[in-house]
Parts: structure tokens; C-alpha cells; sequence
């Protein structure tokens, strides 16, 4: 046999067992190859199921603390932080009283002027004849988001202060900027320059009259709220922040302990990171909520002894209602505590 019917029959071969092959994979047709997500890009899918499609913006931010496993989304957007800027408020309360500026038990008179508008128990009691120490004051702040405590506290420390500290930590992406009642003021398009010293009496009726002559400007102002780059934080600058605290990389152990002791009994939010965990899951957290923006953050104790997740959900400009809002919160806190503890 010459080479040239020798190349004749290796290329009869060769098409022979070609077509065997078209033949078997048109009766038995190979299944598409599904690449299924693994780890945290599994737990990234989830989240991203339940923020899609929403009318507005949510971040979030999760580490485990232990094993240092983390997922950003949106982690680098500046969002409003509403009523968890009283996270780095504490933490400059609790540096102040290391440098011995002033002590948890020193007392503070409160007068009308103190009391302020928004969420809280001061602004409902009669002053002066109202004298609280540090320590209750931090506490009305923490466990029920009181305003006027917050006010009184940021007032004795400075936002300047706080700032500066934060960047001491190396936290560049949080700034704290007004009282919240200025903040309250900025987001219902009042001057909020016009209403110092006034009492929440005349506060009240001073900016509901200026509302009645131009109800535009409330309008206005709801929209461009979250664009006022003040009292504004990244879902990623918080986590950092709750994270050091949690490790007592700052200040000094015993004050990040109590800083946790006293998140740990937070009263607001029941419906948020919460809302759909286990009840005996705890949870060192903190809450805010103003013009479009919903937000917890805190840290989750995973049972079992199977560590600590830092989370962070913040969100603005929703069109959803707040309860809705909530939903979603939970939702992610779920799939959260899910994954850390069923992968721990």
C-alpha cells in the first residue's frame, strides 16, 4: 500500500468517526454548562434579587469579622446617614471623656431651648426642671433616637470634633455637619439659621407658617436632600467604623465596650435588620430615618459561637414607602445571617 492510499484511508477514518460523533450528539444533546455562583458571590445574587428594579439607591456593606469575608454593594456611594450619625457622635462623647474633658456622670440642666424637634422623650417633658447626666443622655440618643439629647451632646463635643476624630481613625468617608434639628430644618427647605435659640414651640409654628406661604420649597427640598453633601457617610466607611469599635482599635476597651453595650439595647427598628432573624439572634445596631432615607446598621452575633457580621444598609431617594423599605432591610439581614451561618 503506497502513502497516497494510506493518507485515503486515514482521512476515511477520520470523517467516519466524525460523523459517528454529529450523529450521537444529535440524539443525546450535551446539557448546557450552568456556572452556578459560589460563595459570597452566591449571598451578592441574593441581595442584588431584592434591590433590583427598586426607585431609588440602597448600599450595603457586610464583613465577617473573624474570617474577614466581605461584600460591597454600592459601598463607595455617599449616602445620608439621618440618625446613625449618632454612632460617630458617641464615639467622640467616649473620646472626650477618655481625655478627661468630662465624666458619664457629670450633669447637664436641660432648657426649652434644648428641646428639639424629631423623634425622641426630652422635647415631651417640662424645662428647665430637667437635669440628666451624660451617661441617660447617651442613652435617650442610643436606645431611642432622641434628637434633642443628640443635639445637646454633638453641641458639648462639636461636629468639628467628631470629624476630625473619625479622620484620626483613618475614616475619611464620614462627615457629621449639623444638629438634627438643623438637619430636620435643611430637609423640609427652611433656613435653619433663622431658628436658633427659639424654643420647639416657637420652632413649630415658625417653619408650619412658613410652609403654608411656600409649600414648593418642602418639595424642593425633599428631592435634593440626599445631594447635600453633609451628615453623609459610605456604606464601607461605617462598616470600617463599627468594625473598630467592635475589635477596640480605638479608644480604649472598656469604651468600645459600652459603645456596644448601649447599641445593644437599641429600641427603634424592630422591623429592620431584625425584622426577619431568629429571635434569639442579637443584634448592637443603630437606626435613621428622614426624607427618603431609611437606614440600620449594626452588628449580628451569629449563634453557635460562629462570629460577628458587620452590616451596613443605608438608602436614599426611595420611593417606596418606609415600611417597604424595611422589607427589604430584613430581607437582606436574612440572606446575611444565612450565609455566615450556615458557611461558617
Amino acid at each position: 500500500m503506497n502513502n497516497k492510499q494510506l493518507l485515503s484511508r486515514k482521512l476515511r477514518k477520520v470523517v467516519f468517526f466524525s460523523l459517528i460523533l454529529i450523529l450521537v450528539s444529535l440524539v443525546f444533546p450535551t446539557e448546557e454548562i450552568v456556572k452556578i455562583p459560589k460563595g459570597i458571590e452566591r449571598l451578592k445574587n441574593r441581595i442584588d434579587g431584592v434591590i433590583q428594579n427598586v426607585e431609588g439607591t440602597i448600599g450595603v456593606a457586610v464583613k465577617h469579622l473573624e474570617t474577614g469575608e466581605e461584600l460591597y454593594i454600592n459601598g463607595s456611594t455617599f449616602f445620608p446617614m439621618a440618625s446613625v450619625f449618632k454612632i460617630p457622635i458617641f464615639v467622640e462623647v467616649m473620646a472626650q471623656i477618655i481625655e478627661g474633658k468630662f465624666t458619664l456622670d457629670d450633669e447637664i440642666n436641660v432648657q426649652k431651648p434644648d428641646q428639639h424637634l424629631g423623634s425622641g422623650l426630652l422635647s415631651d417633658l417640662d424645662a428647665p426642671g430637667i437635669r440628666l447626666s451624660v451617661r441617660n443622655l447617651i442613652n435617650l440618643m442610643m436606645m431611642i433616637s432622641d434628637n434633642s439629647a443628640t443635639d445637646i451632646l454633638l453641641t458639648k463635643v462639636s461636629a468639628e470634633k467628631v470629624n476630625s476624630r473619625l479622620q484620626s481613625f483613618g475614616i475619611d468617608h464620614i462627615t457629621v455637619n449639623r444638629t438634627c434639628q438643623n438637619l430636620i430644618l435643611d430637609t423640609i427647605g427652611v433656613d435653619s439659621e433663622k431658628y436658633k435659640g427659639m424654643t420647639l414651640e416657637e420652632v413649630t409654628k415658625t417653619y408650619r407658617k412658613e410652609l403654608e406661604d411656600n409649600p414648593q420649597a418642602f418639595e424642593e427640598a425633599t428631592k435634593k436632600f440626599s445631594q447635600i453633601q453633609k451628615d453623609q457617610s459610605t456604606p464601607l466607611a461605617m462598616n470600617r467604623l463599627l468594625e473598630m469599635v467592635f475589635k477596640k482599635e480605638i479608644l480604649d476597651p472598656g469604651s468600645c465596650e459600652h459603645i456596644i453595650s448601649v447599641m445593644l439595647k437599641c429600641q427603634t427598628g424592630e422591623q429592620r435588620i431584625k425584622g426577619d432573624l431568629p429571635g434569639r439572634v442579637k443584634v448592637a445596631h443603630k437606626t435613621g430615618t428622614i426624607g427618603g432615607t431609611v437606614n440600620n446598621v449594626g452588628i449580628i452575633y451569629l449563634p453557635d459561637n460562629l462570629g460577628h457580621v458587620a452590616l451596613t444598609i443605608f438608602s436614599k431617594d426611595m420611593e417606596l414607602k418606609t415600611r417597604e423599605v424595611e422589607d427589604k432591610i430584613a430581607q437582606i439581614a436574612r440572606f446575611v445571617f444565612d450565609y455566615f451561618y450556615f458557611t461558617s
